[in-house]
């Protein structure tokens, strides 16, 4: 950093001209060319429609579940269709409308909020926008060719194993699943950096708007929560196409590991979808209120409470399921713990009205519609969490109205206030509030009449999951009010839909603060521009809109940082993670096609792995190497170019090591990596508690612990030969770097060799425990595989001249990743030849 900076200097003005320059570098392509924009707030606004419009399709099915429940004996859908129709249904809401609908209101906003240019892996969203968009297709439009999976939203094993689910309705949902996933994990690793590493100068942690606390807590949960879902679909997906019983009891499998491993993920996900609706409603009603937020640190930390407790609560789904009383005693005493953290955001909440002035504006009544719901799903969850009670309750109608106000209370009127709250940024114009106020009416009553009366339907005994039943049963009244609240419910969406587009197109022009909000995002007036700020605004508030009244005029004037785009490139400022200070320039880049034709081949490689054209998978899998390799070859900045970034700032153009984002960015996938393993441990632990001694199982011999000996050996050279290579390109000796990436390029393939000649004798589909070893090495072993591309394009790198003392990230990032694999092998080695050993073998 300059010595001459001084932030409370201010600039001279920026001319026309460099404002054009700016406005010209980052506009969105035409024609064509506009879908390979990989800018957030084009990203962003992509993911908010699909994720609408898969709102809308989950709706429409739900309409037919309602219309088939109805009256009693009711024969609209056969009972193949409609095991169809209420797996998709929830599949759909759940995976490919709750989540990414959150996801994309961060990837739109946190840019805007956070005061940066960009989110600083935009190629990264931008695929992951296009796995979610192609995976979500398919998923959904198997309806139309009767290959929908059936097995219900949760795929409960064995009944959607091969045995039971012989077609590839269940392979489907599987591919499907991965894609969102990928998704949600793209986003996750590019909310967690950007929320660190772009903040805007003086944007401290305890600056941070509330939603990018929210988000980041969010984003963290998804990194600890999807990789045992992720395992658990891969399980499954290994099962039926492979033949290896995780989850046959015959075999030595288990059933109960699926839900184990999805439930490690379902519950959080629970908390995945309602924290960041918490978040938008913590930053609208310190607007409403006209007055800061009450509670700020409280809040915080009760959203870091809810996310840690959401993990220890898997178990409050599997109730039922004869797990030991003990264990079932802890899991309850946690899900009634997990209100504490949750009623002091409401208490947050509650406070910061109290002591404001509220104004009742639009996006109020829909937050009035939030806490009058989400109240009475909160405290169903508190019934169903008492053990007793959940004994009768489970798998009755009375879950369904739980769940239902939990997730539409807590999430999608908490989104639609948000919708509201935010059209005049995204569009300038505002809302018609006569129809506005309509929609919410016809969404609350019609909400509460459709799920209301299924706590007393369940209650009275009828079960989830039936397609029909008999007019002697005594539910035929509750249905049918049921249904016709659907029918309202599905009313007022429409009405609403309207009202977004009738405003977006034809309602009355906003000033620039309509709602006279503090945050970052309204400073420099709407709507939004592409490229966030003129200039990157210094931050020494919470409420800078309130508490800076400069601030509007000076950064819309360029009187901030980075109020130019001299080299004709996209930039931002990354700041250090607790303080937020200037730390060097991030040069972003600019519209590609590459993150689409990635997903692309992405899809193609999946597809036919589902239906089984394994040339093709195989073909696709290999076009995605030089994809990936075109990824990061980008022209950098060159070593040592420093940027005037305004105020008498410089910052440096490039850094490697972990100042720089790419390595933040490799550590979040490495500790969502260390997670799937740890997952896949687990499993390996869970089967050995089942099955009990002898370990390994009879028939399978204990190994000779001298043929373990050589692939360790293999693996602890690799890590010596990789820190090596990276210690030689320090001292800037290509040629000697060059020759020792070549030396771990061969310990890679050997010791590829070396684990499959060691497992050969191992039996993966006999039992369930030559299953889990043999996943155990596959894993270490596509990580191997993984190390080689990176030595590969690293040999590359090295060839061209683009790696040197002053240019290691690359190589840095992959003795990382290189490092990880080495260890992951030596793990793998140990649970399959040591912990036998250690336990006794039996």
């Amino acid at each position: 950093m300059s010595s001459a900076y001084d932030a409370t200097r201010a600039d001279e003005p920026i001319t026309d001209a460099e404002r054009r320059q700016l406005h010209e570098v980052w506009a969105q392509p035409r024609g064509w060319r506009r879908f390979s924009e990989i800018n957030n707030s084009v990203i962003g606004f992509y993911y908010l429609v699909t994720a609408l419009g898969f709102l809308f399709a989950g709706g429409i099915l739900a309409l037919l579940i309602r219309l088939q429940l109805a009256v009693p004996d009711n024969t609209l859908l056969s009972p193949e269709t409609y095991n169809q129709v209420f797996t998709m249904h929830g599949t759909t809401m759940m995976f490919l409308f709750a989540v990414p609908a959150v996801e994309a209101v961060a990837v739109y906003l946190l840019p805007q909020m956070l005061g940066a240019r960009d989110l600083p892996f935009p190629r990264l969203s931008a695929f992951g926008y296009w796995c979610y968009l192609f995976g979500g297709i398919l998923a959904f439009s198997s309806l139309f060719f009767g290959i929908a999976p059936d097995g219900g939203w949760f795929m409960y094993a064995p009944l959607t194993t091969s045995a039971y689910s012989p077609g590839i309705n269940a392979d489907v949902w599987l591919l499907g699943i991965g894609f969102i996933e990928i998704s949600a994990i793209t986003a996750a690793i590019e909310i967690i950096v950007g929320v660190l590493r772009t903040r805007a100068p003086g944007m401290s942690l305890n600056r941070i708007p509330l939603f990018g606390w929210y988000m980041l807590v969010t984003a963290t949960m998804i990194l600890f929560g999807f990789p045992p879902m992720l395992l658990g679909d891969a399980l499954l997906e290994l099962q039926r196409a492979l033949d290896l019983p995780f989850f046959d009891a015959n075999r030595g499998g288990d059933p109960l590991l699926w839900q184990h491993l999805f439930w490690m993920f379902g519950h959080p996900e629970v908390y995945i979808i309602f924290l960041p609706a918490a978040g938008i409603v913590s930053m609208i009603l310190p607007t409403f209120a006209q007055r800061p937020f009450v509670g700020y640190h409280w809040a915080v930390l009760g959203a870091i409470g809810v996310g840690f407790l959401s993990f220890a609560l898997w178990v409050h789904h599997m109730f039922a399921t004869g797990l030991p009383h003990i264990s079932l005693s802890f899991f309850s005493a946690a899900s009634m713990l997990v209100v504490i953290p949750n009623a002091i955001q409401f208490f947050c909440w509650i406070a910061t009205l109290w002591l404001g002035k509220p104004l009742f504006k639009l996006p109020m009544l829909y937050l009035v519609g939030f806490f009058s719901v989400f109240l009475i799903g909160g405290l169903t969850g508190v019934m169903v969490a008492v053990l007793p009670f959940d004994w009768q309750a489970h798998d009755t109608y009375f879950i369904v109205a739980h769940l239902h106000y939990v997730l539409i209370g807590g999430m999608v009127f908490p989104l639609l206030a948000g919708i509201v709250y935010w059209l005049p940024a995204s569009t300038g114009r505002m809302m018609d509030e006569r129809l506005g106020k309509i929609a919410f009416w016809l969404l609350f009553s019609g909400f509460n009449l459709a799920f209301l009366p299924m706590h007393w339907t369940g209650l009275i005994g009828m079960p989830r999951r039936i397609y029909t039943y008999g007019a002697d049963m005594g539910w035929s009244g509750l249905n049918m009010a049921s249904t016709i609240g659907a029918l309202v419910l599905a009313a007022g969406f429409a009405l609403f839909a309207y009202a977004v587009v009738h405003a977006a197109r034809r309602g009355r022009q906003a000033p620039d603060n309509p709602w006279n909000a503090g945050t970052l995002e309204w400073v420099e007036g709407i709507p939004l521009r592409k490229h966030g700020f003129t200039s990157v605004p210094i931050i020494r508030s919470r409420y800078p809109a309130w508490e800076q009244p400069e601030l509007a005029a000076e950064v819309r004037e360029g009187r901030h940082h980075l109020a130019h785009a001299r080299n004709a490139r996209r930039e931002t400022i990354v700041t250090t993670a607790v303080d937020a200070r200037p730390d060097y320039v991030l040069a972003l880049p600019h519209p590609t096609w590459i993150p689409m034709i990635t997903a692309i081949l992405v899809t193609v490689c999946f597809v036919s792995l589902t239906f089984k054209a394994t040339s093709v998978a195989l073909v696709a899998a290999v076009l995605i190497i030089p994809m990936l390799y075109l990824w990061v070859w980008r022209t950098p900045a060159p070593v040592g170019e420093v940027v005037d970034a305004g105020r008498g700032l410089t910052l440096p153009a490039f850094v490697s090591g972990p100042r720089s984002v790419l390595y933040s960015g490799v550590t979040v996938s490495l500790i969502f990596d260390a997670i799937a393993f740890g997952a896949l441990v687990f499993s390996y632990l869970y089967l050995f508690t089942v099955r009990g001694l002898p370990w390994p199982p009879a028939g399978y011999p204990l190994d000779d612990l001298a043929t373990a000996g050589i692939p360790a050996l293999l693996a602890l050279a690799l890590l010596a030969v990789g820190m090596l290579a990276l210690r030689l390109l320090r001292q800037d000796r290509r040629g000697l770097t060059g020759m020792a990436v070549a030396v771990a390029l061969a310990l890679q393939a050997g010791a590829f060799a070396a684990l499959l000649a060691w497992m050969r004798p191992i039996s993966a589909t006999a039992d369930a425990y030559g299953a889990t070893v043999w996943t155990l090495a596959g894993y270490a072993m596509a990580h191997l595989a993984v190390s080689a591309i990176m030595a590969v394009y690293v040999l590359i790198a090295l060839a061209a001249g683009r790696l040197s003392a002053g240019r290691p990230l690359a190589l840095e990032n992959t003795e990382r990743v290189n490092r990880f694999s080495a260890l992951l092998m030596l793990i793998t080695l140990a649970l399959i030849s040591l912990f036998p050993r250690i336990i006794g073998h039996g």
